[in-house]
């Protein structure tokens, strides 16, 4: 079995890119030379704020140059960066990540070397990291199409977030993808990412950082966006009845409310029971805004088509349910690494697994401030792990399993037996 070790990582801030860059590489080498890292990985992941979208390509043609054994590049931009312990939100800013995955494990992809279906010849996915342009059209159906391309149906990820140009990093094999050309290993728009055969261990959890305010309930009537009857209740008095307020007695007060307030939407065959025992949604609801109130058919418009028979309840942004529920689900990662007994309590357990490596994806709306304070999500998860190599962005959505999430943090980690 191969032996993988630490990945490097290395992140900087700076107005100057090529500043970042050097001081980013140089924790980089140290970490190589160090024998607990990886000191010759090929597949280097990298994430840039907006500020040095202008400067993508030589960005990334400079740290090629200056890191010859990392043939295969894949990241996006965001308005935040992080890595370790630390976020770069609003300002210029990278973070790199070395894999030390063997080269026939993993494969980059693009919209010009797209990611082959599952059962044709080649490379077969198991998992994905997919980076994806939020400004194409049927973003959720492609993410869903993306995931039926992997054995596991799981893709995690999320939306490019820059307030100029979105760009994706997609290199593979000494500078260019097979079927891509000369193409610069940049991109504009559409979806890249990483594939990673079964052989590469990892798991992923997803935290929404939302409280529900209210019971879920089945939609009973809904055209379009607009959900009309919850429960064969107009569902406008079900939200001003569940938030308290009301439009005629004091309007004001009630649509404040209603602005802070989301929907957790949920499929037809979804259980209320889980919501209900933890005060948390699960990975099968969509955290989605209300768009509008419409005070003819008493109806509330949400920004995600609706379908009688689905389920939703009326949540929350809440800082200490956001900040227990990523302690959670750091701690579910925790367990899973734990050794388990054999059969009958034989000898033959589980081995123990350690964090090689992780990526952590966040809603723009979301770090810091969010949680109380500067690099507190961040401190969550290192404080939750240990101090692992972490990278990660602020996305304008975030991908878990098959599906698309707002307001959402999504935690993956490479593991290894310690056997």
């Amino acid at each position: 079995m191969f032996n993988m070790k630490l990945f490097p990582s290395g992140h900087a801030s700076h107005a100057q890119w090529r500043t970042a860059a050097d001081g980013a590489l140089a924790m980089l080498r140290a970490q190589m030379h160090n024998p607990r890292y990886a000191s010759a990985p090929t597949l280097g992941l990298l994430y840039i704020t907006d500020h040095y979208t202008a400067d993508a390509q030589a960005l990334l043609d400079y740290l090629s140059a200056a890191l010859p054994s990392v043939t295969d590049w894949s990241g996006t931009v965001g308005i935040g960066v992080c890595a370790g312990a630390v976020e770069y939100f609003d300002e210029p800013a990278l973070a790199l990540l070395l894999l030390d995955i063997p080269s026939d494990q993993y494969r980059v992809f693009s919209g010009v070397a797209p990611l082959p279906l599952v059962g044709g010849p080649g490379f077969v996915a198991h998992t994905a990291l997919l980076h994806a342009d939020g400004h194409m059209l049927d973003m959720a159906g492609l993410i869903a199409e993306m995931a039926e391309r992997t054995t596991s149906g799981y893709v995690f990820g999320g939306l490019s977030a820059s307030r100029n140009t979105n760009v994706q990093f997609a290199v593979g094999g000494d500078g260019n993808i097979a079927g891509q050309g000369h193409a610069s290993g940049v991109f504009h728009s559409g979806l890249s990412g990483v594939a990673f055969d079964a052989r590469v261990a990892l798991l992923s959890r997803m935290t929404q950082g939302c409280q529900p305010v209210g019971p879920v309930q089945s939609i009973t009537a809904a055209q379009d966006n607009v959900v009309l009857q919850l429960d064969g209740a107009p569902a406008l008095d079900v939200l001003l009845q569940t938030l308290q307020v009301s439009l005629a007695g004091d309007p004001q007060h009630a649509i404040d409310s209603v602005r802070a307030t989301l929907v957790g939407l949920m499929d037809a065959q979804h259980s209320a029971t889980t919501t209900a025992q933890t005060g948390h949604f699960g990975i099968d609801t969509r955290v989605r805004h209300i768009i509008g109130l419409d005070g003819v058919r008493h109806g509330v418009a949400l920004g995600d088509l609706i379908e009688p028979g689905m389920r939703l309840s009326f949540c929350q942004r809440n800082a200490a349910a956001a900040r227990a529920d990523l302690t959670r689900i750091c701690a579910e990662i925790r367990e899973e690494l734990e050794p388990e007994d054999g059969p009958d309590g034989s000898d033959e357990a589980t081995p123990a697994r350690r964090i090689v490596g992780a990526i952590y994806v966040s809603c723009t709306g979301r770090g810091g401030p969010h949680f109380g304070g500067p690099s507190a999500e961040l401190h969550i998860v290192r404080h939750a792990l240990g101090e692992v190599p972490l990278i990660g962005f602020f996305a304008g959505g975030e991908i878990a399993h098959h599906q698309l999430y707002s307001y959402s943090g999504v935690l993956t980690v490479f593991t290894q037996s310690q056997a």
